[in-house]
């Protein structure tokens, strides 16, 4: 942008930082920074998460500027400068405006920094709590009203204790904005250790899945039969779900980040493993780039062979591809857009095609095409550590348990009693 000359007649110009916005002034037409217009501090903020948007969750983004101080902006935008991932920097600002609502309504004060252990204990005490003392003690865990009023204002989704998982994660993440901030926080000391400990061991919520069912392959083969219509959402999602799931269950932010560039034609392989003058199958590699477990830097790549490969060419054919999103939002006019989908439409594009399939959809998300893999590679006879090459599971724990389960329903051990 250039500023009007300089005593020398020179133009400078002058390059916006990354924090500000530049706007054009409704009265003389010359662009200036929107900080300017924002003279409250909440619409301060709010143009301040604006350019976060392709990160957080916009749609809530005029909540979030109510409920997050200047400081809290400030140290997001620090992270995502750092690179920290999306999903992580989505969930941090999740659970930091949830931290700021509830030390609000639980305390009458905005969230301290740093943060003395006795309101961390009090968050673990309104969160990990037995529902059977609940029933007899009314004062045991969050107390009602502060319940309510977190519900109302929409912070609040579940009714009983929270999982002992979620609150591990708001956990880590306190302490994650503590060290960005350069400041101690109490979440390594010992009482808080054991309170943690001694909650989750009462709190007697199960653990629940992401997914309540797995996407195995004949549920992939119900969802792929909907797919069959003449329009370009059929074959985006025909192309989606195969995709994602012969790619080794890929989550559904890595299929909505998915970019052309990640793509490579591959040589045909054997449609059989042991006949090598046989037919051919075309195969497609993509790399992985950053995930939840691995870096871009590491050069992930997993492949993609025969069906799943003419479902994704089909795809680019037909939306003329060649660069860029692969998979995009489509208007009710039918015409792509540039932009990709984000990771909640893939979820409900699988949703959606549950419904048409006959399916209850509350049983499926996005997450059932990861463990629906995994599952489906078990009774498959596929060895683990092929199986987890596809997967790119890091943890054998974690990908053995979908292995496990597998065996236990084939198994006779459940069986005994006839």
């Amino acid at each position: 942008m250039l500023e009007p000359m300089s005593k020398s007649g020179q133009y400078i110009e002058m390059i916006p930082s990354q924090d500000e916005t530049l706007e054009f002034s409704p009265e003389t037409g010359a662009q200036v920074r929107s900080d300017a217009f924002a003279s409250d501090p909440e619409t301060r903020r709010a143009l301040q998460l604006d350019a976060l948007a392709a990160i957080l969750p916009m749609d809530r983004r005029d909540l979030l500027a109510q409920i997050l101080t200047d400081d809290d902006v400030a140290t997001l935008k620090h992270l995502a400068r750092e690179g920290m991932g999306e999903n992580s920097l989505r969930a941090i600002a999740s659970d930091l405006a949830y931290f700021e609502a509830w030390s609000l309504a639980a305390t009458g004060s905005p969230l301290p920094w740093p943060a003395p252990e006795s309101l961390a204990l009090k968050f673990i005490a309104h969160h990990l709590w037995d529902p059977a003392q609940k029933a007899i003690d009314s004062l045991h865990g969050m107390p009602a009203d502060l319940a309510k009023c977190l519900a109302d204002q929409g912070n609040l989704r579940i009714d009983g204790p929270h999982a002992p998982g979620t609150v591990k994660r708001r956990l880590a993440h306190w302490a994650t904005l503590h060290r960005w901030r350069g400041l101690d926080g109490p979440f390594g000391s010992p009482s808080l250790r054991t309170a943690l400990r001694l909650s989750v061991r009462a709190s007697s919520r199960p653990l629940q899945r992401k997914s309540r069912r797995a996407v195995t392959s004949d549920i992939l083969n119900a969802l792929i039969a909907v797919c069959a219509g003449a329009r370009l959402a059929d074959t985006r999602d025909k192309a989606l779900l195969l995709t994602a799931f012969a790619s080794g269950g890929r989550r559904r932010s890595e299929i909505a980040r998915l970019r052309f560039e990640q793509l490579a034609d591959e040589e045909p392989v054997p449609a059989d493993p042991g006949n090598g003058d046989g037919p051919s199958l075309p195969c497609v590699s993509i790399a992985l780039g950053r995930t939840k477990t691995r870096t871009a830097g590491e050069g992930a790549r997993v492949l993609l062979v025969g069906s799943p490969v003419i479902a994704l060419r089909e795809w680019l054919e037909r939306a003329d591809i060649v660069k860029g999103p692969i998979f995009r939002a489509i208007d009710r006019w039918g015409a792509i857009e540039e932009r990709a989908l984000t990771p909640q439409a893939v979820n409900l594009i699988l949703k959606r095609r549950c419904i048409q399939a006959g399916l209850d959809p509350r049983d499926y998300s996005a997450h059932g095409l990861r463990s629906g893999y995994l599952t489906e590679a078990a009774s498959q006879g596929v060895p683990l550590p092929e199986a987890m090459q596809q997967s790119q599971h890091r943890s054998v724990q974690q990908a053995a348990r979908y292995y496990n389960t597998s065996e236990r329903r084939l198994g006779k051990a459940a069986r005994l009693a006839g």
